[in-house]
């Protein structure tokens, strides 16, 4: 019992990981100019414990539901980028899924 709230306390205690950053280099690769690494350090360094708490972060990110999933979405670089990640707070991980213009996330096509 006490191995189990002792565990319980050390992962609320830990900071996010972020899975994954290759996604996020990529992304940088692929749209010049486009600059993660102070989002990837901002969310590295947190311990979001709801959207809430992100929004103290990032006051523009948004929860998205699609199906039973719920995504939070980041406007990034003078909200021409969207970053879609799923964000498991009890596990501190976040899951990077897209990296899109603000056109292709327009089309919807991340949903599917």
């Amino acid at each position: 019992m006490l191995l189990r709230i002792s565990r319980s306390i050390l992962e609320m205690e830990r900071n996010l990981h972020v899975i994954s950053r290759k996604k996020l280099r990529e992304a940088q690769e692929e749209h010049h100019g486009l600059n993660l690494d102070p989002w990837y350090r901002t969310a590295k360094a947190s311990k979001w414990k709801n959207l809430q708490e992100v929004r103290q972060s990032y006051s523009s990110a948004d929860g998205v539901p699609v199906g039973e999933r719920v995504y939070t979405v980041f406007n990034i670089a003078g909200n021409n980028f969207r970053l879609v990640t799923e964000i498991y707070y009890e596990q501190q991980t976040i899951l990077v899924r897209h990296v899109l213009t603000h056109s292709e996330y327009d089309k919807g096509d991340w949903k599917q």
